[in-house]
């Protein structure tokens, strides 16, 4: 099963867009949900109103379920609803029930979230199985959102369970953002061992880039900023590339520093 939810777990609608994605390119079912009273404010999560030949429907809030085939070997379940906003544990039982009617082995929640990045390096990720961060410094502390919530009442009831966040240039707003839908969906596709069509989302990410280019290049305060984004996480990242490497390779890494530092006196 993979669960992704609307709100607060998902910045530039990153996550639900890859369910999204799934529904529209590959043949699906629609199987259930999860719609009752208790679960939503209405002020928060307002109803919607729409037109259909004529007729005025009203939408609520609502959790569907998609059986949708990828192979004739491999089925997903997907999650796809507003993140509630009340009783929690109930909520997440109801989805586990899903799951055990369909013969889920696995779940895999995903979630986005803004941080301080550049647009110009690979979007930051973070994976967790079964509990355990893969990357100990993405250890996290802080509040949690339902996709956290079902991951581990998941794994309490013996699911094998991954999580899968990526974070988003703040800078940008909260427009959608394919790039970050475009890597998770390829981590998906490590986690079910089946590459998964992206050939939409990367043209997407593709105009997404250069969009992104044409504002900081407009700019001239976004540009220097984000010339600080850049020199910071290639730093990070040359210090996780060096940290194995011994002695020498460290001591590299303080001149480096020092360089900087002097450099910015």
């Amino acid at each position: 099963m993979v669960a992704a939810f609307d709100g607060w777990n998902d910045a530039g609608q990153s996550a639900t867009n890859v369910v999204r994605h799934l529904v529209s390119r590959s043949p699906m079912l629609e199987v259930g949900h999860i719609n009752r009273d208790g679960y939503y404010d209405y002020q928060t999560a307002r109803p919607m109103q729409c037109v259909i030949q004529g007729t005025r429907r009203v939408l609520w809030p609502q959790t569907a379920f998609y059986d949708i085939t990828i192979d004739d070997s491999l089925h997903i379940l997907a999650q796809l609803g507003p993140e509630p906003n009340y009783h929690w544990m109930e909520y997440c039982k109801e989805s586990l029930h899903f799951a055990q009617q369909y013969d889920v082995h696995s779940i895999v929640t995903l979630g986005s979230m803004f941080a301080e990045c550049p647009h110009t390096r690979p979007l930051p990720m973070d994976v967790s199985i079964d509990g355990e961060q893969t990357d100990p410094d993405s250890e996290y502390n802080g509040p949690i959102g339902i996709p956290h919530l079902l991951d581990a009442l998941a794994l309490e009831d013996g699911y094998d369970t991954t999580a899968i966040w990526v974070s988003l240039p703040q800078y940008l707003g909260s427009d959608s953002c394919p790039q970050a839908t475009l890597q998770l969906l390829d981590e998906l596709s490590k986690v079910i061992g089946v590459k998964l069509d992206a050939k939409d989302l990367e043209n997407k990410a593709a105009q997404w880039r250069s969009h992104c280019d044409i504002m900081v290049r407009s700019n001239a305060d976004l540009a220097q900023y984000v010339d600080q984004l850049e020199h910071d996480t290639d730093m990070r990242q040359h210090a996780k590339d060096i940290t194995t490497a011994g002695a020498p390779a460290v001591e590299q890494l303080v001149q480096e520093a020092e360089a900087y530092l002097s450099d910015q006196r």
